[in-house]
């Protein structure tokens, strides 16, 4: 079974900042940012540009407190304010994957070269886990995943209607690249938002703090992507449950895999929704 691991490197004393901290306060600021950037900001587009006022207070407060932190803060606020620059809504035009693909690796590489050969940090990584195979329980995980996706997705974007974010699929060109978008979207979820983000908050907070400050930044990109109505009640605990697994498993490839499985049945949904009769492998719906 897993349980949290409480055994994080943190040598560092400022490794352990409470919730009543100048630090918990810039993270909470950025964490309000991406929801007004993301979330509201894209039901009601004339309030987007507010996310900036809490985002540029977050990083004023960051580095008035202390400069080890701002500097790691300042890393994911600079990535946030890249990927507000564009839109993130489900477009699978050639265009927009190209634009999106630039930038989403931008956020992913930058960090890395950044923290690693410009500040000398190895908090930002990759971990395989080489030699020590997946567990008969990580496996039934894996099974897990897959039999509550089939359960719950169709019934999550079919009722709601919001399987009507993505772009109607008139083709194979269309599908295929809904295909690799939905792939290339979710690996990056993980590279991005738990190697990088929930990485360098774990430096300065307790993992459920950092984990709660990733799962708020996560869900709101996640909004803008199409999850929308309901959506939070899947997303949330999905994301909580990643970064619990990924801190458990120190396997990136493992975590992927996982958030794949899931993503798979998100492809398959949004295929049987457009097309119910081509793909009618889902009950109750």
């Amino acid at each position: 079974m897993w349980t949290v691991d409480t055994e994080h490197a943190d040598s560092v004393e400022t490794a352990r900042r409470g919730l009543l901290s100048w630090e918990a306060a810039a993270t909470a600021l950025l964490a309000l940012a991406a929801v007004v950037l993301f979330g509201l900001g894209t039901t009601f587009p004339q309030v987007r540009a507010f996310g900036y006022v809490p985002m540029v207070a977050g990083v004023v407060i960051a580095w008035s407190a202390n400069r080890r932190f701002a500097r790691d803060h300042s890393i994911i606020t600079a990535c946030l304010a890249l990927i507000s620059a564009i839109s993130v809504e489900a477009d699978i035009s050639w265009t927009n994957i190209a634009r999106m693909g630039v930038v989403l690796s931008a956020v992913v590489v930058g960090p890395w070269l950044v923290t690693r050969y410009v500040f000398d940090d190895r908090t930002i990584q990759f971990p395989r886990r080489r030699g020590r195979p997946w567990s008969r329980f990580e496996w039934a995980w894996l099974a897990f995943v897959v039999v509550v996706a089939w359960t719950v997705l169709p019934q999550y974007f079919m009722r709601t209607g919001v399987y009507l974010n993505w772009p109607p699929l008139d083709g194979w060109s269309e599908i295929l690249r809904l295909f690799f978008g939905v792939n290339a979207v979710g690996i990056w979820d993980e590279l991005f938002f738990i190697c990088t983000v929930f990485a360098l908050l774990r430096k300065h907070f307790s993992f459920w703090t950092a984990n709660v400050f990733t799962t708020i930044i996560f869900v709101s990109f996640l909004w803008e992507l199409g999850y929308r109505s309901i959506g939070p009640l899947l997303t949330i605990p999905f994301a909580l449950v990643q970064a619990f697994i990924f801190t458990r498993t120190k396997s990136l490839p493992y975590t992927v895999t996982v958030h794949l499985l899931f993503d798979a049945l998100v492809f398959l949904t949004i295929v049987h929704a457009h097309h119910p009769q081509a793909l009618p492998i889902f009950i109750g719906v």
